[in-house]
């Protein structure tokens, strides 16, 4: 698999975010990214194809949907959710939903201290 972007999907996650944070500076790091970069594409690809055409994973929308776009969230500073049409449509049709909005505001209530707005 090459460097460039097929099907639907791509090459990038958190994953290879952190391991260019995390390990970027370690001398085995450049060898070792292109390993992760395919295991990542071929999640990606994996769940793209699982998503397909459909609004939510399982049918209706369920927590798993709930948990899965706020992980592929990440995506979103990357640039590279934009490479995945099936899966940045479905981060914003989870973004949109009343309970991951509470969700979200619940976690950074835990994590700045503040309590929910509204």
């Amino acid at each position: 698999m090459g460097g460039g972007s097929h099907s639907s999907c791509s090459r990038y996650s958190p994953c290879v975010f952190h391991s260019r944070l995390l390990e970027g500076d370690k001398p085995w790091s450049k060898e070792r990214l292109p390993l992760v970069e395919d295991r990542v594409r071929n999640r990606l690809d994996q769940l793209c194809a699982r998503l397909g055409d459909a609004d939510w994973l399982d049918g209706a929308f369920s927590a798993g949907d709930l948990m899965m776009a706020s992980v592929l969230l990440r995506l979103k500073s990357s640039g590279i959710l934009g490479e995945f049409p099936n899966l940045a449509a479905y981060v914003d049709r989870g973004e949109a939903r009343p309970a991951y909005k509470r969700a979200f505001a619940a976690q950074l209530a835990i994590t700045t201290g503040k309590p929910p707005a509204g």
